[in-house]
């Protein structure tokens, strides 16, 4: 996806953001480990502004500070698209999963909303008007794939395809990560007729200490040794650099401990 003001596909990853207790710690170790630059940019409502990570001219992400008061996990969003971000956030509740905030508007550019599957995998709705997408699979330092790690797919599939219009159906095999026996339990999320996105279900494999979630991957031209990279900095190395079917990966935490995963992608 390249930042174009254009209509997003419902159910397309459009933008992914994190909310840190330390912004600027975080700022610095991504501007590190994938050279993100910063500008400044709205928060919801106007507040709480946010520093919109931009790497050849384009953004990428964005990273804003914990709400005072607010005690949760790190985690990177992925913010899917939607027409009406009120009502998707109405279908959010209907289909068994949560709203916790908005929808509001941030800084007259969008409406969004941070919600919650049946499962608890927390993700953002992003309604645009004026502002574009953030650029996605444009090459190292960008968002190239957006997972959904659950216990199982069948608990959330019926969810993802009811609120947001996409298509799910099973993956041709077990992707990269893939932990314990028996058949993979992975799916391949399909928006107007692109892959946009996965599901997999991990059972009792979950982390200890997180449950169901979103996983972003970010390209980079070394995982090695950016995943060396990364634990200098003061973060950590989860699943060690691995080949897979896709590219070398590796899965990776902050400082703050936001799990995301970094690939060099084959072909």
């Amino acid at each position: 996806m390249t930042e174009a003001a254009t209509r997003c596909v419902p159910g397309t990853p459009c933008w992914v953001s994190l909310l840190a207790e330390d912004p600027a710690a975080s700022q610095e170790f991504y501007h590190e480990l994938f050279g993100w630059e910063y500008r400044p940019g709205p928060g919801p409502g106007g507040v709480e502004p946010h520093a919109r990570a931009v790497l050849d001219g384009h953004e990428v992400a964005c990273i804003g500070r914990m709400p005072s008061g607010r005690r949760c996990q790190a985690a990177w969003l992925p913010y899917l698209a939607v027409d009406d971000t009120d009502a998707a956030a109405d279908l959010v509740r209907m289909c068994g999963g949560t709203v916790g905030v908005g929808p509001l508007d941030m800084g007259g550019t969008m409406r969004v909303a941070i919600a919650a599957d049946p499962a608890g995998a927390s993700f953002g709705i992003r309604q645009t008007s004026t502002r574009p997408a953030a650029r996605m699979s444009g090459g190292p330092g960008t968002v190239v794939w957006n997972e959904l790690i659950t216990h199982r797919t069948s608990a959330v599939e019926k969810f993802y395809r009811t609120v947001f219009g996409v298509e799910t159906e099973p993956s041709a095999g077990a992707a990269e990560g893939t932990e314990g026996a028996g058949e993979p339990d992975l799916l391949t999320v399909t928006a107007g007729g692109r892959v946009v996105g996965g599901i997999r279900g991990v059972g009792a494999a979950m982390p200890r200490d997180r449950g169901p979630h979103w996983l972003m991957y970010v390209e980079v031209e070394d995982v090695d040794a950016v995943a060396n990279r990364a634990a200098g900095l003061g973060g950590r190395v989860l699943t060690p650099p691995q080949d897979s079917p896709h590219g070398r990966l590796a899965r990776l935490a902050d400082r703050e401990g936001a799990p995301f995963a970094v690939i060099r992608r084959d072909g």
